[in-house]
């Protein structure tokens, strides 16, 4: 069956902006939480797309979380350890892939 987030992720309103994602347990640093955003290449164009895990995450410039690229992948990784009801956040910059 498919899940659009991790069990221990859930979607509320953010005190930062809109919504948010938070964690619904204790989580160790260097945990993988999952696909972001998927980059599709064909020819010499580039397209990402964003998974419900990427679509709610919030940007902080203290961030508990980094994103990855592997392969065609961004991935999500916690940076430190987490706590029950912390929001996840990356630390971004807005772009435009040519």
């Amino acid at each position: 069956m498919y899940k659009p987030l991790p069990n221990f992720l859930t979607i509320r309103n953010s005190n930062i902006e809109g919504l948010g994602i938070f964690f619904t347990e204790d989580i160790k640093k260097d945990t993988m939480i999952g696909v972001t955003h998927i980059e599709l290449t064909e020819g010499f164009s580039k397209e990402l797309i964003r998974t419900p895990l990427g679509g709610f995450y919030n940007h902080s410039n203290n961030p508990n979380c980094v994103k990855v690229k592997l392969n065609n992948q961004y991935i999500l990784y916690t940076l430190k350890d987490v706590k029950k009801n912390d929001e996840l956040t990356v630390k971004y910059t807005f772009y435009k892939i040519k």
